[in-house]
């Protein structure tokens, strides 16, 4: 399929919202290679660095030679829903299937099928789920131009916020035409992860790989063994910060006992976390409008959460990993000539990331469970089944 670069350069300034934007260095031959069809392709670029503009673009231009929707496997809701915002803003018509619009599944399913859908987005369990294989995915399989796999470290068993649903992806990449379009992007792959991901989604993947370094962030790293000394250095600090921005927690519980102390000092904050529920996505809409000065979040807030004009990120306590840490600090500063990070430490750290270590294994007697529940279904058991088992 032939590439229009006038025609790509127009969507990128509708998308960006700049009349003068012009690509970022391997933008437009990633977009070129994938309406092309050269092949798979593995981009690993910094955060920012615009990765949703490259398959949105090449959905577009796809869509408007006559080729068939993308499917999109996208880690999180809070980036599903800027995913949705972004494509509708270069006239990408997205819409999704997850956890938290179970109405509107059959009004998808509809607009799948008259053609009205140019991106479908999906969790990467979705591809585990019997009704959405034999109800949407069937439907359009033959039909589906481009499949991205976004935050693609997910597949990995090196990755740094391993799902285990995502090696799904691996069954799936080699029982697919090896023509299709396949475009895999992340901003934290090391080597190790790399090979990987290549020996997972090959044959034959061209990686793209930029500099990872972010210029406009400035870092700054404290010791403060005290959980007292860290929230009287934060409500001190806070108000000369500029801008808006994210203090990031370890736990549910330091995210909502620090909120609370800065809402006591008079802050606009709110607690975000996995039990958020319902006001995520107002939460995450008051950050964007900057009706909060910060929101205090767990890893919940995390991959693709993109506010360009994010001013800075506060880590109460050192995240778990290196990778973890470039993720999240990597929200702020996408649009403005400087912005701050700030990485917080204290005592109680090792005891929480050992915590985390112990809960990420199953113990022995849970392996046991599962494999005499296997051992007694000879036919086998669904997930679900399985869970009834042995819970």
């Amino acid at each position: 399929m032939a590439y229009d670069p006038k025609r790509a350069l127009e969507l990128l300034r509708i998308g960006s919202g700049r009349a003068e934007a012009t690509f970022r260095d391997g933008q437009e031959d990633a977009i070129r290679h994938i309406v092309e069809g050269k092949g798979r392709l593995l981009v690993v670029q910094k955060t920012g660095w615009g990765k949703s503009f490259v398959y949105f673009i090449a959905t577009k231009l796809l869509r408007e030679a006559g080729a068939g929707p993308a499917l999109l496997i996208s880690p999180l809701l809070a980036l599903m829903r800027n995913q949705i915002a972004a494509a509708e803003r270069m006239g990408v018509r997205a819409a999704t299937i997850n956890s938290d619009n179970q109405d509107e599944w059959k009004s998808v399913e509809a607009k799948l099928r008259r053609n009205e859908v140019d991106i479908l987005l999906i969790a990467p369990e979705k591809l585990g789920n019997d009704w959405f294989n034999t109800e949407v995915l069937a439907g359009i399989a033959g039909q589906i131009s481009l499949m991205v796999i976004d935050e693609a470290h997910c597949i990995s068993d090196w990755g740094h916020d391993f799902r285990p649903h995502y090696r799904l992806l691996e069954r799936i990449a080699r029982t697919l035409p090896a023509n299709l379009r396949l475009l895999a992007t992340t901003a934290t792959a090391n080597d190790r992860v790399m090979e990987d991901l290549v020996a997972v989604l090959g044959p034959n993947m061209k990686v793209l790989r930029g500099d990872l370094n972010r210029d406009s962030l400035t870092l700054q790293t404290m010791r403060l063994p005290s959980q007292a000394v860290r929230l009287a250095w934060i409500a001190q600090q806070l108000s000369s910060l500029p801008g808006h921005g994210i203090i990031y927690t370890l736990t549910i519980r330091d995210a909502n006992q620090l909120a609370d102390w800065l809402k006591a000092r008079g802050f606009a904050v709110e607690a975000y976390t996995g039990k958020t529920g319902d006001r995520r996505e107002e939460l995450e809409q008051a950050l964007q409008e900057n009706k909060v000065k910060a929101l205090v979040a767990t890893t919940a807030l995390g991959m693709g959460y993109d506010k360009p004009d994010l001013a800075f990120v506060i880590h109460f306590q050192m995240p778990g990993s290196v990778v973890a840490y470039y993720q999240q600090v990597g929200r702020a500063g996408r649009a403005l000539e400087s912005a701050y990070g700030v990485l917080l430490s204290g005592d109680e750290e090792e005891g929480i990331t050992d915590w985390f270590i112990r809960s990420a294994f199953p113990t022995r007697q849970e392996v046991d469970d599962v494999l005499g529940a296997l051992n007694e279904a000879p036919e086998g058991l669904s997930i679900p089944d399985l869970m009834t088992c042995v819970n």
